[in-house]
């Protein structure tokens, strides 16, 4: 097929079409993905593994007549996947070889899917830039001077670099969200128990979510359609009939209430109160109405978040003590291994973030930290509750700035978790959230955020498609 626009720089229902009129065969975009790989990888460094090309061409023939033809996907590497490592981006999952796939890998195998890599991450998942990965900082595809996003960087890197045409990535605090913003593309955070969790390798259980990173909004709708469902492998999962998300894309938003947080815009730059300002013209020009509104409680969201984050991540990463995983430093006493063990194995976020954690579920603490923090936690899931009355959709930026250059925040903690300030409230609250490419300051891509009531995604998907298709390349 000639064109001047390579295979895998198409979105994906754009290649499914395509093969479905017999004019390219899936092993023509596997051949586009690795010849961009080849181009660019060692530039941005988005990818801890890679598949053999000749496996993935020789199962798309197999894989053919399947929903989604062989094509190949980006997966995190804190995702279990039986073909490739899952490291974590860490030393002490470095040689991991999962046993099984997660959910929601065996769900893309089953619709006809492929993994093509392992991406990149913060280790373990804590962290805004990808610079916390135990191997490599993944660099931004816009600006290789600048940061990805975190943690599921190396997922957005992938997508924006055309080197995957769409990815998986996961999101506890805005790790889908913030990258996607980044790197200009579209990353989705569903609401808490829609997808499974099993085999993605816990950091903070009740916030973790997996989630889709595309090229557009049908994209992610259709790899919400693949991944989303009841799994009574994770209790956590949640019951509900499947849904075919692209069936309400493309209809119009006309009376939807969209609300404008004054906490989220408060402190903005100028360039950034421009773009959200041009958000909220679109979204009147598309019928909807603005209505401003306040969730008093978000000032609380990043101390709520991470000493709720922390702590469980303290409990979960206990599980890596030098017995049952690869990094064994010493044996001359249990303690003396457990010590050695975790000093070399961790990275220094990691171990910032199991501290804190273990400080707060301490006895005498426990309950002016932790269990404040859960307190909290209920107020701002209440603020959404009472927003969600008068408004359909809540309108925001992503993150308050665009991608900031490599080694800018590493010393400063704070500085690297506000980036994360718009995000975190969605997660505290288990709500559906999604960041989308609308506009750019200093000619870096610069995000708008949605966020929907739980269970709410169709009408948040609609409500982005409506934004996208009225505002296409106009950024």
């Amino acid at each position: 097929m000639n064109s001047k626009q390579s295979l895998n720089e198409k979105p994906v229902h754009e290649l499914l079409a395509l093969i479905e009129k017999g004019e390219i065969h899936p092993r023509d975009v596997i051949s586009d993905l690795y010849r961009a790989i080849a181009q660019r990888e060692d530039q941005i460094r988005a990818y801890i593994s890679l598949a053999p090309q000749e496996r993935l061409m020789q199962e798309c023939e197999r894989l053919r007549d399947r929903p989604l033809r062989g094509l190949p996907i980006a997966v995190k590497d804190n995702i279990s996947t039986v073909d490739l490592k899952t490291t974590c981006a860490s030393r002490f999952l470095e040689n991991f070889q999962p046993i099984f796939d997660a959910t929601v890998i065996q769900k893309l195998k089953d619709a006809g899917a492929q993994i093509l890599g392992k991406a990149n991450l913060d280790e373990f998942a804590m962290g805004s830039s990808t610079e916390n990965s135990a191997f490599f900082p993944t660099r931004n595809p816009h600006d290789l001077g600048r940061v990805p996003g975190g943690s599921s960087g190396g997922s957005a890197a992938a997508v924006a670099a055309h080197e995957a045409i769409w990815a998986l990535g996961s999101d506890t605090g805005g790790s889908i969200r913030q990258p996607a913003s980044f790197c200009g593309i579209v990353g989705l955070k569903p609401t808490y128990g829609l997808v499974s969790r099993s085999g993605l390798v816990a950091f903070a259980s009740s916030l973790d979510q997996i989630g889709p990173m595309t090229q557009d909004v049908r994209d992610c709708a259709l790899l919400l359609n693949c991944i989303a469902g009841r799994d009574p492998q994770d209790s956590t999962s949640v019951e509900r009939p499947c849904a075919d998300y692209t069936q309400e894309l493309g209809q119009e938003i006309k009376g939807f209430r969209v609300g404008v947080p004054q906490e989220y815009i408060a402190d903005l730059s100028g360039q950034a109160k421009a773009c959200v300002e041009s958000w909220v013209r679109t979204f009147r020009e598309l019928g909807a109405e603005i209505v401003e509104l306040s969730l008093p409680h978000t000032e609380y969201a990043i101390p709520t978040y991470y000493l709720i984050s922390s702590s469980e991540a303290s409990a979960n990463l206990a599980r890596f003590d030098g017995v049952r995983y690869s990094t064994r430093a010493s044996d001359r006493s249990v303690e003396a291994m457990f010590a050695e063990s975790r000093s070399k194995g961790f990275g220094p976020e990691v171990k910032r973030r199991v501290m804190i954690g273990t400080y707060a579920l301490s006895a005498g603490y426990y309950e002016a930290w932790y269990g404040k923090a859960q307190r909290v936690r209920a107020l701002i899931r209440q603020d959404f509750e009472s927003a969600f009355q008068l408004v359909d959709i809540i309108l925001s930026p992503t993150s308050p700035t665009p991608a900031f250059r490599l080694g800018e925040r590493l010393q400063d903690p704070l500085a690297m978790y506000l980036s994360d300030i718009f995000t975190v409230p969605a997660s505290l609250a288990g709500i559906p959230a999604i960041s989308l490419p609308a506009g750019t300051i200093e000619g870096l891509p610069f995000g708008l955020q949605l966020i929907a009531d739980k269970f709410q995604e169709a009408k948040l998907l609609r409500a982005a498609y409506a934004f996208e298709q009225a505002t296409r390349g106009a950024a």
